[in-house]
């Protein structure tokens, strides 16, 4: 394995490879800033989708946009790519490798032998980074671990094309220069204001009832009426699946929050502006209610708190968190004004 390789370790997976992959190119950023300029907050309900023979659910956008919008917005050449038979998204990866490449990759988890057990179940939009080969093993960094490990060729493969929802299909992104990429102040503050925005209209003005805040508050609805609906055993493991959707899968509801309260911090003092840090503080508030409700998931689901005043309450804590981001994401917008 390369000891010089220079692993990191991030609390959301994407976030992590993006900026491991930015840093090959020269351009050196946080977490919180690759978060929020790939305007990875998000949140959608899709009633007429199972995930684990459960309600699907997301807490960030979709895989791979963070890189694809982070790379957009700060002016860098990449490249992604999608593969209809195994064995040519194989041989393009090795021949990046051979190119001396770091190559992101979307997997599924349950293949992925180095994680704990209890983490492997079938989940497809984790990413890591494929670093290098040596025989039949590929050198890889998940930025979610403490240190590189390794994955047999077959055990890789099988991961990039794991079924069901958020089918990998092989999907590979790398950055295509291998030099240093100047990117300026001006453009930093352009990226970080674009990525604001879009986070706006994502959270704000998308149609519909299930994505953004509206759908934060469909589920506070659907929470009320699944006690009675589909009995407390089922709406308990219905609520036990949101608690991993939000907390155990990368960093979830409440992480992410705390994510872009990161993110608004650092982009007050990029644009010594207090106002941001005052939302900075909403989207702290708002993680904390997401842990909150968490806790009280999982008393539902481990069967201590079954009565309809506990889904009430539950419900009740989607309202307010759908309430708070809300105006969170409306004094952005209003702030962001000002820098076009």
């Amino acid at each position: 394995m390369d000891n010089n390789y220079q692993h990191i370790q991030t609390a959301h997976c994407e976030n992590g490879v993006v900026v491991r992959l930015l840093k090959t190119a020269g351009i050196n950023i946080d977490e919180p800033m690759a978060f929020g300029i790939g305007s990875g907050l998000f949140y959608i309900h899709i009633p007429f989708l199972k995930l684990n023979n459960a309600p699907a659910l997301a807490f960030r956008t979709m895989p791979g946009r963070i890189f694809k919008q982070s790379c957009n917005f700060l002016g860098v050449e990449y490249k992604s790519r999608r593969f209809s038979k195994p064995q040519n998204a194989e041989a393009y990866l090795d021949k990046l490798l051979e190119q001396g490449y770091d190559v992101g990759c979307q997997v599924g988890v349950f293949n992925l032998s180095y994680l704990p057990v209890e983490y492997r179940f079938h989940f497809n939009a984790h990413n890591l980074v494929v670093y290098g080969k040596e025989g039949d093993e590929y050198l890889i960094s998940d930025t979610t671990m403490e240190k590189p490990t390794r994955l047999g060729a077959t055990e890789l493969l099988k991961a990039r094309y794991a079924h069901g929802l958020y089918a990998p299909k092989g999907h590979l992104y790398y950055i295509k220069e291998k030099g240093p990429v100047s990117v300026s102040d001006y453009r930093l503050r352009e990226a970080v204001v674009k990525g604001i925005k879009r986070n706006v209209r994502d959270m704000l003005h998308i149609p519909g009832s299930f994505a953004g805040v509206s759908g934060i508050k469909y589920t506070g609805d659907k929470v009320r009426k699944w006690r009675d609906q589909l009995g407390v055993r089922k709406a308990g493991r219905y609520l036990g699946h949101i608690v991993r959707m939000q907390e155990e899968i990368g960093t979830g509801g409440g992480g992410f929050r705390f994510l872009y309260a990161a993110f608004l911090e650092r982009t007050a003092e990029l644009f010594q502006d207090d106002q941001l840090l005052s939302v900075s503080e909403d989207f702290g508030k708002a993680g904390d209610m997401w842990r909150t409700s968490a806790v009280k998931m999982a008393g539902v689901f481990r069967g201590r708190n079954t009565g309809q005043e506990h889904f009430n309450e539950i419900a009740g804590l989607f309202y307010e968190i759908s309430d708070i981001e809300s105006q969170a994401f409306k004094r952005l917008s209003q702030i962001v004004k000002k820098y076009d």
